[in-house]
């Protein structure tokens, strides 16, 4: 059928618009990568600083945990009272542990390291809380000579400690060193108990004995 004059322009017309509708195409998808991009890179961007968070929160939340570990060790000296008072109580504390480990055999070698290795901490932990804090006030009021010597008898605490450690467990040697350790450090308690602790006390004032008390719960948190 023949086009007629009236016809064409309409064609024509078409022919324009479905051209610029093609044209328009790509710049919608170029529209579209690049925005899809830039939400690619803003979710690349929050990725490190949600890992970060997480980091630091994982960092506070064990440092708070390993606090209320401190805290829950330190606790029954820091409830026991003045600091010759929660001194006594780890005195006895160390004394159950002897006790412990004095029914155990030679069949019960990871037993007597496991106490072994809770006598050793305990221990550790009171000579720190007296050696920094209440053998310091010893020389402070005068009585130098009685510091020195129950700090010195400290390193044999930690030499009978070595030779536990090493010797063989199941020996009938061991609980025999161990007996001779307990003697030699409940000798060491009773001189603190029954002279030294006494004459520091009464010889501060109110005052210094709550000072001293903060300074040596301080000292075993530190290392609890």
């Amino acid at each position: 059928m023949a086009t007629t004059a009236a016809d064409r322009p309409k064609t024509s017309r078409s022919r324009a618009a479905s051209t610029r509708a093609g044209n328009d195409k790509p710049n919608e998808a170029k529209g579209s990568n690049s925005n899809a991009k830039s939400g690619s890179s803003r979710g690349g961007l929050g990725q490190p600083g949600l890992a970060v968070g997480a980091a630091a929160a994982g960092l506070v939340a064990g440092l708070a945990a390993n606090f209320v570990r401190k805290a829950i060790v330190q606790a029954p000296s820091a409830l026991a009272g003045q600091w010759d008072e929660a001194l006594k109580a780890e005195h006895q504390a160390v004394r159950l542990i002897f006790d412990k480990i004095e029914k155990t055999d030679e069949h019960n070698t990871t037993k007597r390291a496991t106490l072994l290795m809770q006598l050793k901490h305990a221990l550790a932990k009171h000579a720190v809380e007296e050696e920094n804090a209440v053998y310091a006030c010893l020389r402070d009021h005068a009585q130098k000579t009685e510091a020195d010597k129950l700090n010195h008898e400290h390193g044999y605490v930690k030499q009978y400690l070595y030779d536990l450690s090493m010797m063989d467990r199941r020996s009938p040697k061991w609980i025999a060193k161990l007996r001779e350790f307990r003697s030699m450090v409940e000798d060491h308690m009773r001189e603190e108990e029954e002279s030294v602790f006494p004459q520091l006390r009464a010889s501060l004032t109110e005052e210094e004995n709550k000072q001293l008390t903060m300074a040596m719960n301080k000292e075993g948190l530190k290392v609890a």
